[in-house]
């Protein structure tokens, strides 16, 4: 999996716009190879952002949700499908319970394809890099880089049916569900 470069802009110690970060910190970097490589590019645990809060905001930052009221800005590298479908379940659930998955997916779910999931979020993804299928409960798009997708707190999966990685960035906004 591929490592990618995040710059953090902030004030510096005379208030002058500089970089002050310029890579994740590796406690935000959750990884399996040939399942996926995600990294917690920065987050808040209120809205609006406090600006004003020094440090690095990503480190340790393991669950899959924002803290209530907060975001989670995202990095996720998804390999192509495993051909192994059981495997790919099975890794996929261990993933779910490092990740505190708040909903597990029913069999129904893992029939649709192993990585569907769901959370109490609104997420606003771009493809970036390669090509991906969000698979919904009843639809299935093909992304391409500059596709973007916005997610209100419903069932999705990614599959991967091409043979190279595919590249999502996006942020995850708590949000309030029905």
């Amino acid at each position: 999996m591929a490592r990618w470069n995040r710059y953090v802009v902030g004030a510096d110690s005379l208030g002058r716009s500089a970089v002050l970060s310029t890579e994740p910190d590796p406690s935000s970097v959750q990884s399996k190879e040939g399942y996926y490589w995600r990294a917690t590019l920065w987050a808040t645990e209120e809205m609006p952002p406090d600006n004003s809060i020094e440090g690095d905001r990503s480190v340790g930052i393991a669950r899959r949700e924002p803290a209530p009221g907060g975001m989670l800005y995202r990095a996720l590298e998804i390999p192509p499908d495993r051909a192994d479908v059981e495997e790919h379940k099975s890794e996929l659930t261990a993933l779910n319970k490092q990740v505190e998955q708040k909903y597990a997916p029913t069999e129904a779910d893992l029939a649709r394809h192993p990585s569907m999931h769901r959370t109490d979020t609104l997420d606003c993804i771009t493809c970036v890099i390669g090509e991906i299928y969000l698979v919904t409960d009843v639809d299935e798009v093909k992304m391409v880089p500059g596709d973007s997708v916005v997610i209100r707190g419903t069932n999705h999966a990614w599959s991967n049916r091409s043979d190279r990685p595919a590249l999502l960035v996006g942020t995850m906004i708590d949000a309030t569900q029905a």
